[in-house]
C-alpha cells in the first residue's frame, strides 16, 4: 500500500482515492476501530537531551504503545485524544440509528486518523440525479500538528468525494458538547443534533442548486480556475491544470447533470483536487482532508458563489 496511508476501511463502492480495505455491510464500533487498524493507544512519555546529562526537557515524545514509534514531539499541555475514545463519540449516532460507518484509517505510520460515518437522513439531489450524502467526520492528528476537528460534510454520491468540510459551523460545536451526556439522554440529544445537521445541510443545498441555475462558460471556467488557484497569467503548468479542469468540466463525473454550470465548474475542480493535485492518491487524500487541498476547497466553493451571484 501506498506510503501515506496506513491502514483504512471502507464500505460499498471503492472511493475515489481508489485505496484500503473493502468492506460488504457496515460494522459497529467495535469492528470498525480493528478493521481500520486503529485498535492501539498512544501515551506521551518524557524527553531528555543527548548530551550525556540527561536533563529533561518541557516536552513529551508520543508513543505507539503497541510498537513504540514515535509519532510526534508536543507540549506539556497537549492531552492525546485515544483512537477508543474518537470511536466512542459516534457511539450513540451508530447505536440510535441515525449514522454508519463508512471509512476510518490512518495516514503517516499513524500520526493522523479519521473517522466517517454517514447520517441516515435522505440526501440532497441538486438538479434530478444528482445526489449529495450527508456525513460526520472526526480527524484528529496524534503528532500535535491539528486539533482534534469535528464536522458535517457533504459528499457527492456520483463521485464519492468531499466537496466541503464545516468544521467550525454551530452544530458541530453542539456534537462536542452533547456526546458525553448520560445514554438515554443522549440518545434524545442525537436526535436534536441530526436535525440541526439535517438543517444546515437543507441551508447549503440552497447553495448547491443556486450554483446549478447559474451559466458558466469556459472563460468564465478559465477566470474561475485563475482565482481559485492564484494565477493571474498562463503557464504551461496552468494550461496543464486548467486543460484537466475543462476535462471534468465537459465530461467528468456526473458532468451529465451539471454541465455548464457554476456547479459544474465546482465539482470540476474538486474532481481536480481528488485525482490530479498533488503526487499519489494517498497524499491527496491527506491534503483533501488535513491539509492544502482542503483551503483550496474552500475558496472554490466561495470563489463560485461569488461568481453565481
Amino acid at each position: 500500500m501506498a506510503h501515506e496511508v496506513e491502514n483504512m476501511f471502507f464500505i460499498g463502492d471503492t472511493p475515489w482515492h481508489g485505496l484500503g480495505r473493502q468492506v460488504i455491510n457496515a460494522p459497529t464500533s467495535e469492528e470498525a476501530i480493528k478493521l481500520a487498524g486503529l485498535d492501539w493507544a498512544v501515551r506521551k512519555i518524557p524527553l531528555i537531551t543527548a548530551d550525556g546529562t540527561s536533563r529533561a526537557v518541557d516536552h513529551n515524545a508520543i508513543e505507539r504503545v503497541t510498537d513504540g514509534s514515535i509519532l510526534g514531539v508536543v507540549g506539556p499541555r497537549f492531552t492525546p485524544l485515544q483512537n477508543s475514545e474518537a470511536f466512542k463519540f459516534f457511539d450513540p449516532f451508530v447505536t440510535s440509528g441515525e449514522a454508519s460507518y463508512e471509512t476510518a484509517g490512518s495516514l503517516r505510520m499513524g500520526q493522523r486518523v479519521w473517522i466517517l460515518a454517514a447520517i441516515n437522513r435522505s440526501p440532497i439531489e441538486v438538479v434530478k440525479g444528482d445526489l449529495v450524502k450527508k456525513y460526520i467526520l472526526l480527524s484528529n492528528s496524534h503528532d500535535g500538528t491539528l486539533a482534534v476537528r469535528v464536522g458535517f460534510t457533504p459528499i457527492r454520491v456520483v463521485c464519492a468525494n468531499t466537496l466541503k468540510i464545516a468544521h467550525d459551523n454551530e452544530a458541530s460545536k453542539l456534537i462536542r458538547v452533547r456526546h458525553t451526556a448520560r445514554m438515554n439522554q443522549t440518545l434524545e440529544n442525537v436526535r436534536d443534533i441530526m436535525n440541526l445537521a439535517n438543517a444546515e445541510f437543507e441551508a447549503t443545498a440552497v447553495q448547491y442548486k443556486r450554483l446549478a441555475l447559474s451559466a458558466c462558460t469556459l472563460e468564465d471556467l478559465e477566470r474561475y480556475v485563475k482565482v481559485v488557484f492564484n494565477k493571474d497569467k498562463d503557464t504551461p503548468q496552468f494550461n496543464t491544470m486548467k486543460e484537466k479542469i475543462t476535462s471534468y468540466f465537459e465530461a467528468g463525473k456526473g458532468a451529465e447533470f451539471h454541465r455548464g454550470t457554476m456547479w459544474g465548474a465546482y465539482n470540476a475542480v474538486t474532481e481536480y483536487l481528488g485525482y490530479d493535485h498533488g503526487r499519489s492518491e494517498d497524499n491527496r487524500l491527506n491534503s483533501l482532508w488535513f491539509g492544502a487541498s482542503d483551503t483550496i476547497n474552500q475558496k472554490a466553493f466561495d470563489e463560485a458563489l461569488k461568481m453565481a451571484a
